[in-house]
């Protein structure tokens, strides 16, 4: 089931959060696979306590269209969540209770993306631009994109640093410094990496796929 905070505008973590006097100062949130996601929507909506550091790890930040290899123990599952996404992403019924439909993004279909998106088009100014969302993102001090150069998971693999698919098509990606929600400084992106706010990490291996090493050299030193 899709929790409810994912698809509307109202988070109940956000009292949650304002109530831990542990972090009344402010805290770090690192966000793996669609946590990336859905940890910038708390940042968004949510802007006390402070998020400082947002670390997405093979976020699907614009979304995804097409689940290459569907992570999972059954494949039977996987198979009824691409016939359900491809036949009716945009339905009522799967936005509010499959949590892939939230992050749902045909290219193909803008129009209907952009109406029908419960969570993603929200948090992406699709429909309209929330001032606040925009204001509460560019509080952040440090937003860390992390891709994954062999990703045989996430579809296209650009989302991982909030790029996609350009519009009417299927083929040709486009960086997020090329899109709209870019140029326009819809979500407050551009001021941000203008700022030296946006970090864009990449490495090599599949979906989550890291050392120790690794994370410990480029991820924890944002934590600190």
């Amino acid at each position: 089931m899709v929790s409810s905070w994912m698809s509307t505008s109202r988070c109940p973590w956000c009292s949650q959060l304002a109530q831990d006097p542990k972090l009344k100062d402010g805290y770090n949130a690192m966000g793996f696979s669609q946590g990336g996601q859905f940890l910038r929507a708390v940042a968004q909506r949510c802007p006390s306590p402070p998020m400082k550091t947002l670390i997405s790890v093979g976020g699907q930040q614009q979304g995804v269209y097409g689940l290459p290899r569907c992570p999972g123990e059954s494949s039977h599952i996987c198979d009824w969540i691409r016939k359900k996404l491809n036949s009716g992403a945009y339905t009522d019924t799967v936005q509010k209770h499959l949590v892939q439909a939230q992050y749902w993004h045909d290219p193909l279909n803008d129009d209907l993306y952009k109406k029908h998106s419960l969570f993603l088009a929200d948090v992406n100014q699709e429909r309209v631009v929330n001032e606040t969302y925009k204001k509460n993102l560019q509080l952040l001090d440090k937003f860390v994109m992390v891709k994954f150069l062999q990703d045989s998971v996430v579809d296209p693999v650009d989302t991982e640093w909030f790029g996609f698919l350009k519009t009417g098509q299927a083929k040709e990606t486009e960086t997020l410094q090329e899109s709209v929600l870019y140029r326009e400084d819809r979500l407050g992106l551009a001021a941000m990496e203008a700022a030296g706010k946006l970090d864009f990490l990449a490495t090599e291996g599949d979906h989550l796929q890291f050392t120790d090493e690794w994370f410990n050299a480029k991820l924890v030193p944002y934590l600190r």
